[in-house]
């Protein structure tokens, strides 16, 4: 059995942050009188801090001194922070600990691929920490997603070619970061959005064992 590696992003596949990041970005918006949507959100999905806030920003024509700009990014992230103190393993997606279990048993490279900044902390919390042999998040990485920066930097880490990876993302922005890096992409969520994804399941209940078991060949 060929050992191949497994890379998950983080939020919106293996726990339900986005909701948190949605608050946290809102309070934002509202301090600066624009109008922040959950459909505003989903342009947020697999971007990094800094570019979120630019885009925020874009929605309301509004301009801002960089100083200004660097006390938001803090007060979002402490606001986003404040969430995640009573996070537990419920928070945990439903059908992604078949997976990873199934997967540990099966002796796979498993990897988180993450723009987050709070990665270990929100796997700690969860109890899945140990599931995962690399780590690789927002404090490792300079180029953002389509770049598929940090999934070849996983991939690299867990000393497996990029052409035997598979890319678990919920993200527009994930799907085509897998697919530049050349793996193979798993998209979680519609269909509609994420058309680009070499298979798409609504979420992680839709996997079955055998599909598991055919990537890893």
């Amino acid at each position: 059995m060929m050992k191949k590696a497994f890379i998950f992003d983080l939020d919106g596949v293996i726990v339900d942050t986005a909701k948190y990041h949605f608050l946290a970005w809102q309070k934002i918006a509202q301090e600066l009188n624009i109008n922040f949507t959950h459909e505003d959100n989903e342009l947020l999905k697999g971007v990094s801090r800094v570019r979120s806030l630019d885009i925020i920003l874009g929605l309301g024509n509004v301009q801002v001194s960089q100083a200004d700009k660097d006390r938001m990014l803090i007060e979002k992230n402490e606001e986003y922070l404040s969430y995640l103190v009573d996070m537990d393993e419920s928070e945990i997606l439903p059908g992604v600990l078949k997976i990873l279990k199934l997967l540990k048993e099966k002796n796979q490279g498993i990897a988180l691929g993450s723009a987050s900044k709070n990665a270990r902390p929100i796997l700690e919390k969860t109890g899945i920490l140990s599931y995962f042999d690399v780590i690789v998040d927002g404090n490792d990485v300079t180029n953002a997603k389509p770049d598929p920066e940090v999934f070849l930097k996983a991939a690299q880490l867990l000393n497996i070619d990029p052409k035997n990876s598979i890319v678990f993302e919920d993200s527009v922005a994930g799907i085509q970061a897998a697919n530049i890096a050349e793996m193979v992409s798993v998209g979680i969520g519609e269909e509609t959005i994420l058309h680009e994804a070499d298979h798409i399941f609504k979420d992680f209940t839709q996997i079955e064992t055998s599909f598991i078991e055919e990537l890893i060949g």
